[in-house]
């Protein structure tokens, strides 16, 4: 039986995924920091332990994937590095929020990669991938510490699915769009393409056990953000500028 550790496992995308792998006979070790959904989450599933804890502290982090390890029974076949938080605010704003986003969405999945990595190195097998965000694809105004955060995230997976092929280590990079979260349900704005979490949980799954090097979905919004990318600085200001100021105000 394959075993795949996911950090922000209690809710959202997490949970779903667990419950996904779970279906499809991974035993599954969670982590997150609230307990008690953690646990009650666990419990639902077969094969399934609960690890609380906060990605934020590295230490913490590896001492919950050795116990994981014990739990289950041996090393993670794939680890899964979807712990994020999201805040929405202008780029001068009070820089705290930026330093918690990149505290928990990069630094948080550096912690798991570093935790597992080196085993799955040794054994010339494994398979990481880190829930990054279509967001990262180009700076968006009134998100810019989030798309920062995952621009990071992405650029860190793309140099070391290079790095780790040789040791048949494969890196999934995930980039999601818009997806019916505790983390979306806060925004005022309309979100095109909008998809339940439980049906992205089945893209990301398939996307990693085929060993996709990228996975990103709505294939619509996807299409629209790799143009967007291409766009010219002084275009995209003129177009992005001007939705900001319709949707949001001066």
């Amino acid at each position: 039986m394959d075993r795949a550790i996911i950090t922000g496992a209690s809710s959202g995308i997490g949970a779903e995924m667990a419950r996904e792998m779970a279906r499809r006979g991974y035993a599954v070790a969670l982590l997150a920091r609230r307990a008690d959904l953690l646990q009650g989450l666990a419990k639902k599933l077969p094969n399934a332990v609960a690890l609380p804890c906060d990605v934020t502290d590295e230490a913490a982090v590896t001492s919950a994937v050795r116990a994981g390890e014990k739990a289950l029974g041996g090393p993670f076949d794939m680890a899964i590095a979807n712990a994020g938080v999201g805040v929405t605010g202008y780029a001068a704003k009070d820089v705290s929020d930026a330093e918690r986003m990149m505290q928990v969405n990069y630094f948080g999945m550096l912690h798991l990669f570093h935790a597992v990595i080196p085993g799955m190195m040794e054994r010339r097998t494994g398979r990481f991938a880190g829930i990054a965000s279509i967001a990262g694809l180009r700076g968006l105004p009134t998100a810019s510490g989030y798309s920062a955060s995952k621009a990071a995230m992405q650029a860190f997976l793309e140099a070391a699915r290079v790095e780790l092929a040789p040791f048949g280590v494969r890196i999934t990079t995930v980039n999601p769009g818009f997806i019916a979260t505790a983390i979306t349900e806060k925004n005022k704005f309309r979100m095109p393409f909008l998809m339940k979490a439980d049906k992205a949980a089945r893209i990301i799954i398939d996307g990693i056990e085929r060993g996709a090097r990228v996975v990103e979905f709505p294939r619509p919004m996807s299409l629209i953000m790799r143009f967007v990318r291409l766009l010219p600085a002084a275009v995209y200001d003129r177009v992005v500028g001007g939705y900001v100021r319709r949707e949001v105000g001066p």
